[in-house]
């Protein structure tokens, strides 16, 4: 038995409710909250990630993802090391020493949903999109822009072996 100090009364308070997953779509989001964690087994870090969607009917919802940076599968450190640098893009921030830069960046995330799966049921998945609209390129003189010729077909694509011969 726990004793609590004072009397605690529920009447006045919204009960916790059951998580529930968003749905499939793309979102505009910012990362809130970041920390690295040690892995279940101690053998590995990751990069916990806590993100709030900024717009729509799930504006305040929060989404989780974490990235295991340090871990005895190259493989899983690989898919984590790209999953930052697709992060690093869709903030803008292609270099960071710290987690913290890449927070309160608005960016454009796609949410799956992922099926049950040993026991434990549905979770959301997260992609992070490029900006849409990349940041324009310095202009060139039209002096200097190089002309562009219409492509033309070479011999080797006109007699390409998997054409069949009539």
């Amino acid at each position: 038995m726990a004793r609590l100090n004072t009397a605690f009364d529920a009447t006045g308070i919204e009960p916790a409710t059951a998580y529930e997953i968003l749905p499939a779509g793309r979102y505009r989001a910012q990362i809130v909250e970041s920390e690295m964690r040690v892995t279940k087994n101690g053998m590995g870090k990751y990069l916990w990630l806590m993100l709030d969607i900024l717009e729509g009917p799930h504006k305040g919802r929060k989404i989780f993802d974490q990235l295991n940076l340090v871990n005895a599968n190259p493989t899983t450190v690989e898919i984590a090391q790209r999953t930052l640098s697709a992060i690093c893009h869709a903030t803008g921030r292609l270099q960071v020493n710290d987690s913290e830069e890449l927070h309160l960046i608005p960016m454009t995330i796609q949410v799956g949903v992922k099926p049950p799966k040993d026991g434990y049921g549905e979770k959301n998945t997260i992609r992070y999109l490029m900006p849409e609209t990349p940041p324009a390129a310095p202009k060139q003189p039209a002096a200097m822009q190089p002309a562009s010729a219409p492509a033309q077909p070479t011999a080797r694509a006109a007699t390409a072996p998997w054409r069949a011969k009539s």
